[in-house]
């Protein structure tokens, strides 16, 4: 396991604490299919949240923007 790989998981464990197991490890790997997408997507909810909306309403219209991308990276 590489040192990034590592430290991607303690983050994940830290901020998805209370997601089940398996599908915090869907989300890590995921995310190491494509760091730049989800780099883009977190980006892009926190420019929202500055502009004034609720965290939970950012992440689900950007979540819909990014779906097609999204659903792609889950067939592989």
């Amino acid at each position: 396991m590489s040192v990034k790989s590592f430290l991607l998981n303690q983050y994940a464990k830290y901020k998805l604490k209370d997601v089940p197991e398996a599908q915090r490890e869907m989300m890590i790997a995921l995310v190491e299919k494509n760091p730049e997408l989800f780099k883009k997507i977190g980006e892009e909810i926190e420019r929202r949240k500055k502009g004034g909306e609720s965290e939970m309403k950012a992440a689900m219209e950007v979540m819909k923007k990014y779906r097609t991308e999204l659903a792609t990276l889950m067939q592989r």
